[in-house]
C-alpha cells in the first residue's frame, strides 16, 4: 500500500509541525475556481494590509525552520512566502492549472505552503526526509539537480525528489497539468495557530473539491503518533 508520511526525525525534529494531507482522485481542468481564488486573494491582501510578508507568524514559522535546516530565509523562501510577496509587489497569482490556482490561492490566505503533486507520476511512497544525496529531483525545464545529504525533500520509493528545501520548490516531473486525475495535496505549518489555521484550509479545500469538481476527498491533520495517509 502506498502511503504518504513524515519520516521520524522530521517529527523529532521539528515538534512544531502540523501537515494536512489530501488524496483527491478525478480531478480535472474544466472548473472554473476564479470566484474561490478571487476570494482567498482579497483575504490574502487584506491580511498584509501594505505590511511585508515576513511580519506574518506563519512565515516567521517557516523562516525559524529554515534557519534550523542551515539555509538563509531571505535566499530560500517557503512557497507561500513566495506567492505572498508577489501580491505585495502588486502582482497576480499565475494561471497554471484550475486545481493548481485554486491550491496556491489557499496557500496565501492561509500564508502555508501547499502543494500538489500528480500521484501518477510519483514511484510507490511520498515520504518528507532527510535526502540520503542519491535522490534525483527534475526542474520545470526538465534539468536534474541532486539534493544534497540532509536536505528536507519529498522523495518516492524510487528515489525521486518531488520537492526540494522542504516546502521551497515542487519538481516538474509530478506537476499537476492537462491530463492529471490522481492527486495528492498537502499543506503544512509550524506557527501557533497551525491547527487551527490547517483545520480551516482543510474545510475550504473539501467544499470546494464537492462544489467545483463535485468530488468528495476527505483529509485530515497529520501527526507524529498517526504520521501517514494511505494512498490506495
Amino acid at each position: 500500500m502506498a502511503r504518504f508520511r513524515h519520516a521520524p526525525e522530521v517529527w523529532r525534529d521539528f515538534p512544531s509541525l502540523v501537515p494536512v494531507a489530501v488524496h483527491v482522485v478525478g480531478i480535472t481542468a474544466a472548473p472554473d475556481p476564479t470566484a474561490r481564488v478571487t476570494a482567498n486573494v482579497d483575504r490574502a491582501r487584506a491580511v498584509l494590509d501594505g505590511r511585508p510578508e515576513s511580519e506574518l507568524p506563519a512565515i516567521q514559522a517557516w523562516r525559524r525552520v529554515y534557519s534550523r535546516m542551515g539555509l538563509k530565509p531571505t535566499q530560500y523562501r517557503c512557497a507561500s512566502e513566495a506567492l505572498l510577496r508577489r501580491l505585495r509587489r502588486g502582482d497576480d497569482l499565475p494561471a497554471l492549472h484550475p486545481f493548481v490556482d485554486l491550491c496556491n490561492s489557499l496557500s496565501v490566505a492561509y500564508a502555508v505552503p501547499v502543494a500538489a503533486f500528480d500521484l501518477a507520476h510519483v514511484a510507490g511512497s511520498l515520504t518528507v526526509r532527510p535526502a540520503t544525496g542519491q535522490e534525483h529531483y527534475v526542474t520545470f525545464g526538465g534539468e536534474v539537480e541532486s539534493p544534497p545529504r540532509g536536505e528536507i525533500v519529498f522523495a518516492d520509493d524510487a528515489g525521486g525528489a518531488h520537492a526540494r528545501r522542504w516546502a521551497t520548490r515542487q519538481s516538474g516531473a509530478s506537476a499537476v497539468g492537462p491530463d492529471t486525475s490522481d492527486v495528492l495535496v498537502v499543506a503544512e505549518g509550524h506557527h501557533d495557530r497551525a491547527r487551527a489555521d490547517l483545520a480551516g484550509l482543510l474545510a475550504d479545500l473539501e467544499r470546494d473539491l464537492e462544489e467545483l469538481w463535485g468530488l468528495r476527498a476527505p483529509g485530515r491533520i497529520l501527526t507524529a503518533a498517526e504520521p501517514s495517509l494511505d494512498l490506495g
